[in-house]
């Protein structure tokens, strides 16, 4: 129970932290009550209400438009398309006049009326959706279950035949029961979930050190054996912000170089004045930053009055501000879409050839380009065509998402480590092309530049979409939707899945991966909800990490595992063994349970702490068919059974030597515990002899030692402990001989171990 305790202090941790998440998403909303605008919790919300929509605001609910002025939303986080919707007022067609639950507003402000609340919004939806599926056991867990079971039905064959045997000998049916009970707690590991809890809560708060919250602890355990990481590009392997990478004018191109031109210092200054005041838009962020790192006093140039404000249009997919300065002059300021603004600027035809080289120059590198134009004006027209008409081109601004600092190495990592990373995005393949190339990602397996898109996976036939999952890396122009379809597939090959994703969308992948990795930053409440694993701080580095302290963890596991194992042959043997023979019960069920439930999982702790193995990332997935590793359980079996024939001998000796059996128990029982020295020595390092160098010591360690030999000594020499547990203090000279039966029972396999990874035996 104090281990179950531990698990589940860590996942209610991890619990509260998501719950200061989950108050980042509109806490509460702006409504108009009987003519009075008042802020009341999102959740107090009902149908009809009307509530104010202003920029940076989550959307609360579900809700028709009945007023607005420019609205832009991004929709993202539950349709997956990166750029922004205009929305128009309830006579708008199809969805332009809904706003939806979970999605975001850009610029602008609206007046919504609401139709849908909780679970009944699209949002709320896909949330129960999520919540309906059931996780299922991991191999490990089921692998120990099975063993279980198969110890459970020779615990029942050998607690018959031990209770037959007493009562044969005449013993009654007091010394039957307990000699029953002896053999079942002797076969059954009872310890093994104990342990299994303690190392996966124990990993769970070493994750949540490096900012991976664990939700659902046997993910700890999945994430050693996980084979693929699907991962988003934008603030993932990217830091998801946008950042001005180039300028483009008629004189040449500039990428960050030197100093600014006079015209490239126009470009800015006009792409200034297109940008908000107090800008929220990425674009408009990002170019007022670089403006003033480059001098440029944009709250000078945002000083004037902003006369008109003509918005960004759907069709032509740009927008303009007119700005009248101190002395009345007016600077017409237009930035959007290169088509766009071609068709209002002058001369556009022999700009045409220019403006297209040095937009796909830019294109090339996977950047985002906008065209900025403008001219003078006496004063403003009223008309847009006409305060737009004989605009200037001043040239293009282009935009990328840089890549986050150890990403690269990360990858890398992961090569080493025979997993393989899928990057998932919605972007164009260019952009998709031009960061795999920055990650030095490769597209297929083989080299080539294969890079799959949403309408191949479309299109696919099941042939052919097993052939993509099988060879693309490189996924663009995808939907949240089809992140699912990937999961499937790559699960229906084999593989072990770890899928990442933000949005409401992407939700039923997360649920469906093996492990679900949501943002914590970026990431919706639903997608988190979903998640396996939550990331701080959104970084691909930290999945990477998280699969390294997976590996150490399903390491260190099975050798505490490998460790229990050896010791179950002499508890269960001894137990039928004695009754067989018609001699005393060597080990008492008082003795089994103390082994079992209190030093056993107190002594496993050595291997929680052992550092991992230094090849640990740089070999390929363990198996996930052979959870428990059983053709390498061999030695553990085989260690366990010369010990168990050791002790049975040495307790036979004894009592034909006419010692009492309490001291014949005392020594069978000290030998049993000194084994443990020997045996947690040869179980750390599977790979070398304990009498070569191998693994430092760590603390635990030596604190365990310590332990061993304090308890060992104790229970026989301290005389009301000693009574308690039915021992007697044996000859000193006892004591040299249990230390050399022990080592040489327990160390005889040290030889036949090579040089060679093999984890836990």
């Amino acid at each position: 129970m104090p281990i179950a305790g531990v698990g589940w202090l860590l996942e209610s941790r991890a619990e509260r932290t998501l719950e200061q998440l989950r108050k980042m998403t509109a806490p509460t909303t702006r409504v108009v009550r009987d003519g009075v605008e008042v802020e009341v919790p999102t959740e107090e919300l009902v149908v009809g209400d009307a509530v104010w929509l202003l920029e940076g605001d989550v959307i609360p609910a579900d809700g028709v438009v009945r007023e607005l002025t420019q609205l832009l939303v991004d929709e993202a986080a539950l349709t997956g398309e990166s750029l922004p919707v205009a929305k128009g007022t309830g006579d708008a067609p199809g969805d332009d006049c809904n706003v939806w639950a979970g999605t975001t507003v850009l610029s602008g402000r609206a007046r919504a009326q609401i139709s849908t609340i909780g679970p009944a919004t699209r949002y709320g939806k896909i949330g129960a959706l999520v919540a309906s599926v059931k996780q299922p056991p991991t191999p490990l867990q089921r692998g120990l279950a099975s063993l279980v079971r198969s110890l459970a039905v020779v615990a029942a064959v050998f607690c018959i035949a031990a209770m037959g045997a007493e009562l044969l000998h005449g013993d009654g049916w007091g010394a039957a029961v307990i000699a029953g009970v002896s053999l079942a707690i002797a076969a059954i590991p009872e310890e093994f979930s104990m342990v299994y809890t303690l190392y996966l809560a124990m990993g769970a708060w070493r994750l949540a050190q490096h900012r991976a919250l664990v939700r659902r602890l046997p993910s700890v355990e999945t994430l050693g054996s996980t084979t693929v990481i699907c991962t988003d590009k934008t603030g993932t392997l990217t830091h998801g912000r946008l950042e001005v990478a180039g300028l483009w004018t008629s004189e040449r191109e500039y990428r960050g170089e030197g100093d600014l031109t006079l015209g490239e210092r126009v470009l800015l200054t006009t792409a200034v004045l297109a940008c908000e005041p107090n800008p929220f838009d990425p674009l408009d962020v990002a170019i007022v930053r670089f403006a003033e790192l480059h001098g440029l006093d944009t709250a000078m140039l945002h000083g004037g009055a902003l006369v008109v404000d003509w918005p960004f249009e759907q069709s032509d997919k740009y927008l303009t501000h007119i700005w009248r300065d101190a002395d009345g002059s007016h600077h017409v300021a237009s930035k959007g879409s290169i088509e766009g603004l071609l068709r209002h600027v002058a001369g556009a035809e022999q700009q045409r050839a220019g403006v297209t080289y040095g937009n796909e120059q830019f294109a090339a590198d996977g950047m985002r380009v906008i065209a900025v134009a403008g001219r003078e004006i006496a004063a403003p027209t009223g008309v847009r065509d006409g305060d737009e008409t004989g605009l200037r081109l001043l040239g293009l601004v282009a935009f990328s998402d840089p890549i986050r600092d150890g990403v690269a190495e990360a990858l890398a990592e992961c090569r080493a480590a025979g997993v393989r990373v899928i990057m998932v995005t919605g972007d164009h393949p260019a952009t998709a092309h031009a960061v795999a190339e920055g990650l030095d990602l490769p597209h297929e397996a083989d080299g080539s530049d294969l890079i799959a898109t949403g309408d191949d996976l479309d299109h696919a036939d099941a042939e052919r979409l097993a052939y993509l999952v099988a060879h693309a890396n490189v996924f663009a122009r995808t939907r949240p939707e089809q992140k699912h379809l990937l999961v499937e597939a790559l699960r229906a090959q084999g593989e072990v899945v770890a899928m990442t994703g933000d949005g409401i969308n992407d939700a039923p992948a997360l649920r469906e991966a093996d492990i679900g990795v949501a943002m914590g930053e970026r990431g919706t409440t639903v997608a988190r909800e979903a998640a396996s694993l939550v990331l701080v701080d959104d970084n691909f580095a930290t999945i990477v990490g998280a699969v390294r302290d997976g590996r150490r963890i399903f390491d260190n596991l099975t050798r505490a595992f490998a460790y229990l194992i050896a010791f179950h042959p002499p508890l269960l043997f001894g137990a039928l063994v004695m009754p067989l023979l018609g001699k005393p019960l060597w080990l008492l069920p008082v003795h089994l349970v103390v082994l079992e439930l209190l030093l056993h999982p107190v002594v496993s702790l050595v291997f929680q702490a052992d550092p991992a193995d230094d090849d640990v990332m740089r070999r390929p997935p363990r198996p996930v068919r052979d959870a428990l590793r059983m053709r390498a359980l061999w030695r553990p079996y085989a260690v366990g059974g010369v010990l168990a024939a050791a002790l049975i001998g040495e307790y036979l000796w004894a009592l034909a030597a006419d010692w009492p059996v309490e001291q014949a128990r005392a020594l069978t029982f000290a030998t049993l515990l000194a084994s443990q020295i020997f045996l947690l020595l040869g179980m750390r390092s599977p790979e070398r002899p304990v009498w070569k160098p191998g693994r430092p010591f760590t603390r635990t360690l030596w604190w365990v030692l310590g332990l061993i030999v304090v308890v060992t000594i104790g229970v026989v020499e301290i005389g009301p402990v000693a009574r308690l547990l039915s021992f007697a203090p044996f000859p000193r000279w006892g004591w040299p001989v249990l230390v050399v039966v022990a080592a040489i029972a327990t160390l005889w396999a040290e030889p036949l171990k090579r040089d060679q990874h093999s984890s836990g035996v």
